[in-house]
């Protein structure tokens, strides 16, 4: 495809105009949950400014933990604009501790140190499982768009060659929620005069791409895209879901949810009934 056509099937503002109306939604709804809900804001795991996190934390210590990375295409949105998703496992339902994570955006940061930051915030977690209250053996990830590209390339990080002491195992489960899996169209459109990827870049920070020669066990995966977002989302999960499979051994998930746009859609990770909800409460159990 040339740059028109790509940027029109990755361009999610203009193809849901009113998506003011969500993020206007996701701020009340995640301002309500930090009204309601006990936590921890603003603990740094690393040095930059935006290397935070805030922690949503269940009354016994020995809970597992869901880490969540936002969307923003890497380069806008925060923690803040997503802590109702730690209302729908955190709070009453009692199902798992959260963890939000902020990280460098670009064109501040590149790909290789946005990527280079969530690992650092997972590997943190784990270390300091204990006195923050949550089990270290039981750590999963979910992002949304940019985020479900980050989550995936947690699940495909040798963290071996970061710490010797950490298991190959460390992350359980992923789920990626429009997720992006092969960052090489991403390279050709509109996005990247921000993210400045070159192909190399590009290509090592593309799951899909890196999928192949992972040499470390595949945890339980949840895929789950919207029915009305465009062709490139779908295309995007078909990929990696497929690609996924071939390695067999892992259970795979995918949910298309049906008249789900790249906004609401995250609606349904925190709606008991829906069926990103149950298949994340089923890995998280």
């Amino acid at each position: 495809m040339d740059r028109a056509a790509l940027d029109t099937l990755y361009n999610n503002r203009a193809a849901v105009p009113d998506h003011p109306q969500d993020l206007e939604r996701w701020a009340a709804n995640s301002a309500r949950t930090r009204e309601a809900l006990a936590h921890r804001a603003d603990i740094a795991y690393g040095p930059h400014p935006r290397e935070t996190l805030d922690l949503y934390t269940l009354p016994e210590a020995d809970g597992p933990l869901l880490v969540y990375i936002h969307g923003g295409y890497w380069q806008a949105l925060s923690k803040a604009d997503n802590a109702f998703v730690a209302a729908a496992f955190a709070g009453p339902a009692a199902l798992a501790n959260v963890a939000l994570l902020n990280y460098p955006l670009a064109p501040e940061a590149d790909m290789d140190r946005i990527v280079a930051s969530i690992r650092r915030a997972v590997l943190f977690l784990w270390r300091e499982a204990a006195p923050l209250g949550f089990d270290p053996h039981r750590i999963f990830v979910c992002g949304h768009s940019a985020g479900g590209h980050l989550t995936a390339m947690a699940l495909l990080t040798d963290w071996s060659r970061l710490d010797g002491a950490a298991p190959a195992d460390l992350v359980k489960g992923g789920i990626s929620i429009s997720g992006l899996h092969d960052l090489r169209p991403i390279q050709q459109t509109y996005l990247n005069d921000k993210l400045g990827m070159d192909p190399a870049v590009a290509e090592r920070n593309s799951p899909l791409l890196l999928l192949p020669g992972f040499k470390g066990p595949l945890p339980p995966l949840v895929c789950c895209v919207g029915g009305a977002e465009t062709a490139g989302f779908h295309q995007q999960q078909h990929d990696f879901v497929t690609a996924w499979q071939g390695r067999g051994h892992s259970p795979v998930t995918a949910i298309t949810a049906p008249e789900r746009h790249h906004f609401n859609i995250i609606d349904t990770l925190a709606q008991p009934g829906q069926a990103l909800y149950g298949a994340a409460a089923a890995m998280l159990r």
